[in-house]
């Protein structure tokens, strides 16, 4: 007796198609956010002072932007790995399920491309 649906079976999918990959990909951006972390911890306690202008001008750097940049998309890609995880285990009814995978989904992205326009507005906008 197959678990494997006909369907799938047909397509070549496996009971868990994409566990493998998902899996991978969160380790691999849980290994980036130690890095970027880090990088951030190092980069933040070296500034002077945490006022506004100093913060500014870190975050103008092209490096410091572009590194920022990373860390961002890191942490929402990581975020929603981890979201969908917990709402594919523990939410039971399917259409709740696909709702609140959708919503996870699009607030990933909003909030993702929000802190990506904030980044790039300091970067590109005129120093303090």
């Amino acid at each position: 007796m197959s678990l494997v649906t006909p369907l799938n079976r047909v397509l070549g999918l496996g009971t868990a198609s994409g566990a493998a990959e998902h899996w991978w990909m969160q380790r691999l951006t849980a290994v980036a956010l130690i890095v970027l972390g880090l990088w951030a911890a190092v980069e933040l306690t070296l500034l002077p002072d945490f006022s506004y202008r100093t913060v500014f001008a870190w975050v103008h750097r092209p490096y410091s932007a572009v590194m920022l940049i990373l860390f961002v998309l890191a942490v929402g890609y990581h975020s929603y790995l981890g979201v969908q995880v917990v709402v594919e285990d523990y939410v039971a009814s399917k259409a709740l399920k696909v709702a609140f995978l959708m919503g996870s989904s699009l607030a990933h992205v909003g909030l993702t491309i929000a802190a990506i326009f904030a980044i790039l507005k300091v970067a590109f906008g005129p120093s303090a």
